[in-house]
């Protein structure tokens, strides 16, 4: 099996056949695509309500994104690496397994075929003409058929197992051009994370003087918190748009299918009463019949072919793209109150409500944490947003219903994608200092009806 492995991953046309994996793949680009564009424009949009003066971490944020990019691509690689080992595995033992009964059921037919050859052909015949019991001689012809029975059944599992064999020999060989797909594709990643981060501390070095500058203008922390309250009203507006097209596209979807089994009902009915027609019109034929003569049939109408109704099609709706709506039910985050599990370990620099120098008072809380920390989601929810934002670097924000949102922001990678459902703890972003951060941690906000509340209250810090 293992040679036959090797000559297949040789092969030229193994290397070009396409997996599962590459199918999969294109079709969750594809339905992203729609709501990324989307979030894009949103984007754009709010970056045109500014001044066009030019800010200094606005040079980083190509850099930035990039690199929470590639260490996403790189996490996603490796739980995808670790699930296609396994299925490897399994598929393997199951391959030895498959081997091994077909060996065994080769044995018992070469066995059964050589007793067959040796008792000769005509058994049945030489039993029914020999002159016995009768009653001996049907249970021999019984214990015949039942030969001959368990031999097709054990031909028939073999040809199964064959069969088998081959399709796990196909998926084996389609894990293992998908490891093969993987280890190129983190070895892209890898090489791709190194260049943005050499590119990163470059213009870090050289964009040292301003960006220290800008840290201290209260104007640029009034406009960091306008974008952000501008974003969450646009993003607010997109979901209940979304919620609102997709209540659409099921009330057509349901409306079709209503149509079409009432459409079929009324065919039932219709067959059902031509039937019991027919059924009364032959009885009062037999009623009326004289006895001893023969009825003449009812003349029959000529028969039309019967032109097949199309099938009732369901109101075209636009390929499906990802949901953006909440994924707990209203009401679920507001009864965690005081219960959340801090989004990361570290200490609280900046708290809620403090002034921020000369600008604006936190709408957050500022919690220093080493670059690469892991950021925890603090309870279930879908991601409605992971972009890079100016002020804010590379921000997630997790939608958890009942109009509560959590926000993170300033980290080095953003480890999920808009429309991803989150659980409590799951890992979700790294902490870091973009966005033009002094210092490396998570910036962290929790909104209801769009507006920032104290998280403290909420989290047990």
């Amino acid at each position: 099996m293992c040679a036959l492995l090797a000559l297949a991953l040789s092969s030229p046309s193994y290397a070009q056949r396409q997996t599962e994996r590459s199918r999969q793949k294109a079709t969750a680009e594809k339905q992203r695509a729609g709501v990324k564009q989307r979030l894009e424009a949103i984007r754009k949009d709010i970056a045109r309500t500014e001044d066009a003066r030019e800010d200094a971490a606005d040079e980083l944020a190509e850099s930035e994104a990039a690199i929470s990019d590639a260490n996403r691509a790189l996490r996603e690689l490796a739980e995808e690496q670790d699930a296609t080992s396994t299925r490897l595995h399994d598929l393997s033992t199951q391959g030895v397994r498959l081997q091994e009964t077909i060996v065994n059921q080769k044995k018992q037919l070469s066995q059964l075929l050589r007793e067959h050859y040796v008792a000769g052909n005509e058994d049945r015949i030489k039993l029914l003409l020999s002159g016995d019991n009768p009653n001996r001689i049907n249970r021999d012809l019984q214990m015949m058929a039942y030969v001959s029975q368990a031999q097709a059944k054990l031909l028939g599992s073999l040809r199964a197992n064959l069969a088998e064999v081959e399709a796990n020999r196909d998926k084996v060989e389609n894990a293992q051009l998908e490891l093969q797909e993987i280890a190129q594709e983190q070895q892209q990643q890898k090489t791709k994370l190194e260049q943005e981060k050499g590119k990163r501390a470059a213009l870090l070095q050289n964009l040292s003087t301003r960006l220290s500058d800008q840290r201290k203008q209260a104007d640029r922390l009034q406009r960091d918190e306008e974008r952000m309250t501008a974003l969450v009203d646009r993003l607010t507006i997109l979901i209940r748009e979304q919620a609102e097209a997709e209540r659409r596209r099921q009330a057509a979807l349901a409306a079709a299918k209503a149509k079409a089994a009432a459409e079929e009902k009324a065919r039932a009915l219709a067959r059902a009463k031509a039937a019991a027609e027919k059924a009364e019109r032959e009885r009062i034929a037999r009623q009326n019949a004289k006895p001893g003569t023969k009825p003449v049939p009812e003349p029959e109408p000529p028969k039309v072919a019967e032109q097949p109704k199309p099938e009732p099609k369901p109101a075209e709706a636009p390929a499906p793209e990802v949901s953006l709506a909440p994924a707990a039910p209203s009401g679920a985050f507001a009864s965690l109150k005081g219960r959340l599990a801090p989004p990361v370990s570290g200490a609280i620099v900046a708290r809620f409500g403090a002034r921020r120098g000369d600008g604006p008072a936190w709408k957050g809380i500022f919690i220093k944490a080493p670059e690469g920390s892991e950021v925890r989601a603090v309870a279930p929810g879908r991601v409605v947003h992971a972009d890079w934002m100016r002020g804010f670097g590379n921000l997630i924000i997790v939608d958890h219903g009942g109009t509560y949102w959590s926000t993170y922001g300033n980290n080095s990678a953003l480890l999920k994608r808009p429309g991803d459902m989150v659980r409590a703890g799951e890992v979700i972003a790294s902490a870091g200092n973009t966005g033009g951060n002094e210092q490396s941690g998570l910036y962290f906000e929790i909104r209801y009806r769009g507006q920032a509340i104290d998280p403290a209250s909420w989290v047990k810090f």
